[in-house]
């Protein structure tokens, strides 16, 4: 009975949405309607933001969306006998759908995601055995040592925890390599590391053939280890004393769970953070998916393998041949199986470990390239959809996950559209600019507001759009040679630690500053159709705004692609460390101010350093743990400065064996709460209005600082050309 008045109620329910979507009402009233719902959500985001009055508001959100797919359908399209429009307008047509169809998958992953894990439960009695593999290919013995020193001082029972690096750089096949020069690199690669791992205590492997590329790494590790858990850190993820103690409890609790994934936490800018000064400010990229997807995706047992800073069970990667290679993202292809064969994940959301993010626009790009190339191949190869052995919510879950990375057709959709009127008259979109604003305007009122419902503290306004346009001239390409020939791609390891030590305009920029040049001449085509056609002119200045917001995401994209200059110096966080500093036979008490991996602010507790001079060399020791030796850190003096309190200085550490690393480790990486109060201070909810502003201020001001930058640079290079003998 009770199934059967569930049933008449969704029912009514769909038949009153129906018909409050379909039915015929004027302009006017429906810009009232509107005014309404985008009132109603302000008001409940201030009163409810939470539970069922959070669903009502994207509900209200949701039918105002629905009306708009209603009119676009039935008012707006092209006849389809004028081809010129029609083709074009059916294609705008699709890109507005897909972006409708993704806020639905979106609405279903994070609508009511689940609350944070905040208490793991305990290690079980008899720990299980834990190895812990970090790949590498190509990075720096330093950087190795610093992650694999962090691995050793992981907080966990004596004896049950065995690192292993895994090193694809110094295989057989590239030790005896035709290419002399290759080869002789590769040996002194594996000699290197050989006798890193030997003075740190860690187990080095290696492999003959460099086949499956990471995947194939990661399962010569299986092949070659017999721990009950996996633990996987990429070469730059150095993780915290806690990571183990808060997620290995949760194998004893569930048998069938596969997978334990932690947030990925950088302590460097991404090159949009760093070249628009915005890392310390606004929460970065990955924090939307890590902060509130991931937490979505949990909810229906859907969380996936983020190819690092995660647990795995061994017996469930032996039932599938352990890490899946066929595509190029390893991780997200284990998970999908995984899942499919009936095994459980876990998402923690606490920051456990912290790594090292592309610095270059390049390197960005190749990255993003690789994860829509890789989750293009998972759509293609696994069709999540239809996939035998997924529930239903993860069909939906994944197929969010895979059809994201088509975005670069879409945002360069929208960025065509406008031009195809304003160029060449062509009337892709029927509607008159009254009925433009009227259901675009409020459209998009109650789309940036359900955003805002659903990444708020997490995602800025706009700020998506624009790392979407800064990736698609790039990942368009790449994607359609995926959908080509699904086989082609190939794994590329992304640059790690790298510098900028200059101002430079990226060699990727050259096209941005072409689309902003040809939407520079859309606006002056806007001015041209409106005192040339006045009849047109509601139209025209509808279509020449559209264009005008494209030009400031792409003046935005001038700012992203012209880099600043930033070091490593610029990767410090607030640490607090009592110790002791020997240097020019004195010893005094010291407590750190800050500390990266090159080096530590520190400031001196006693009198009589006064005379110290740069360059000056000593040694730093500070109050010991049960997982950190005992001994003292050389150190550089790069920096001396004095305020009332007292003296300060800046170090630079000079390492020369393995116990360095050990130390340096422990003071950067041991205490994660500190990574997590810099994300709480990040994340604040700017709002639709204050963000829209805030977006158009940051807008204007990198549209000239990307110009500076290209007619500064040009300035440059032609006052520094060699003069000839006739001049």
């Amino acid at each position: 009975m009770r199934t059967a008045s569930y049933v008449i109620f969704w029912a009514i329910a769909t038949a009153v949405v129906v018909a409050l979507i379909t039915l015929p009402i004027s302009l006017q009233a429906h810009l009232i309607a509107g005014t309404i719902v985008v009132g109603a959500m302000i008001l409940l985001k201030f009163l409810r933001p939470y539970g069922v009055w959070r669903l009502i508001a994207l509900g209200l959100g949701t039918a105002m969306v629905l009306r708009y797919v209603y009119w676009r359908t039935t008012s707006t399209l092209p006849p389809v006998n004028q081809l010129e429009d029609f083709i074009p307008g059916l294609i705008l047509y699709l890109a507005e759908l897909y972006n409708i169809g993704m806020l639905f998958l979106s609405l279903f992953v994070v609508a009511m995601p689940l609350p944070r894990r905040k208490t793991p439960p305990p290690l079980p009695a008899e720990a299980p055995a834990v190895d812990v593999f970090v790949p590498t290919y190509n990075e720096e013995p330093e950087l190795l040592a610093t992650t694999l020193s962090a691995a050793l001082a992981m907080d966990y029972p004596t004896g049950r925890l065995t690192v292993y690096l895994l090193d694809d750089g110094g295989t057989d096949e590239k030790c005896n390599a035709d290419n002399f020069v290759a080869a002789s690199a590769a040996r002194e690669r594996r000699t290197a590391l050989q006798t890193l791992c030997e003075g740190l205590g860690v187990t080095y492997l290696t492999r003959e053939r460099n086949v499956s590329a990471k995947a194939g790494n990661l399962n010569n590790g299986l092949a070659n280890s017999g721990g009950e858990l996996i633990v996987v850190f990429d070469a730059d993820h150095a993780p915290a004393r806690s990571f183990l103690t808060e997620t290995i409890g949760y194998f004893a609790q569930d048998p069938k769970l596969f997978l334990v994934q932690t947030p990925h936490f950088f302590i460097n800018p991404d090159p949009l953070e760093r070249n628009l000064k915005t890392f310390k400010a606004m929460p970065s990229e990955n924090e939307m998916f890590y902060g509130i997807i991931q937490r979505g995706l949990d909810k229906w047992n859907a969380s996936f393998f983020c190819g690092s800073a995660a647990v795995l069970r061994r017996t469930a990667l032996q039932t599938t041949s352990g890490f899946s290679g066929r595509s190029i993202t390893e991780d997200a292809e284990t998970a999908i199986t995984l899942h499919a064969t009936g095994w459980n994940s876990i998402y923690v959301d606490k920051p456990l470990i912290a790594g090292l993010q592309p610095a270059t626009f390049t390197s960005f790009i190749g990255q993003r390239s690789r994860w829509a190339q890789g989750m293009m191949q998972i759509l293609i190869y696994h069709r999540p959809m239809l996939k035998r052995g997924l529930s239903w919510p993860q069909r939906l879950c994944y197929s969010s996950s895979a059809l994201f990375w088509l975005f670069p057709f879409v945002r360069l959709t929208f960025l065509v559209a406008p031009l195809c009127y304003l160029f060449f008259g062509l009337e892709i979109f029927t509607a008159s600019g009254a009925e433009f604003i009227a259901y675009v305007f409020s459209y998009m009122a109650v789309n940036l507001m359900m955003q805002n419902y659903l990444y708020g503290r997490y995602r800025w306004p706009w700020i998506s759009e624009l790392y979407e346009f800064i990736q698609s001239v790039y990942l368009l390409p790449a994607v359609i040679s995926v959908l080509l020939n699904p086989g082609k791609p190939t794994f590329r390891v992304t640059a790690k630690s790298e510098e900028l030590g200059t101002r430079r305009v990226s060699e990727l920029g050259l096209p941005f500053f072409i689309i902003f040049a040809v939407l520079a001449l859309g606006v002056v085509a806007t001015y041209w159709r409106t005192i040339a056609q006045p009849y047109n002119a509601d139209t025209t200045l509808v279509v020449g705004l559209w264009n005008i917001l494209n030009l400031l995401m792409a003046g935005c994209a001038l700012g992203v692609v012209s880099e600043r200059p930033e070091g490593r110096g610029a990767r410090r966080f607030p640490v607090k460390r009592r110790g002791e500093i020997s240097i020019g036979g004195l010893t005094a008490p010291i407590v750190t101010e800050n500390v990266s991996v090159d080096g530590v602010a520190i400031r001196v507790l006693s009198k009589g350093f006064d005379k110290l001079a740069v360059g000056s060399k000593g040694e730093i020791s500070f109050e010991t743990s049960i997982a950190m030796p005992s001994g003292g850190l050389p150190v550089r003096i790069a920096r001396l400065a004095s305020d009332q309190k007292g003296l300060v200085l800046g170090c630079q550490y000079e390492p020369s064996e393995p116990l360095h690393s050990r130390i340096i480790a422990d003071l950067a990486f041991s205490d994660a709460r500190i990574w997590s109060d810099f994300q709480k201070a990040r994340r604040q909810n700017m709002g639709v209005v204050y963000g829209t502003f805030r977006f158009l201020r940051l807008a204007v001001f990198q549209t000239s600082r990307g110009l500076s930058y290209l007619f500064g640079l040009y300035r440059f290079s032609r006052s520094t050309k060699p003069r000839s003998a006739a001049e």
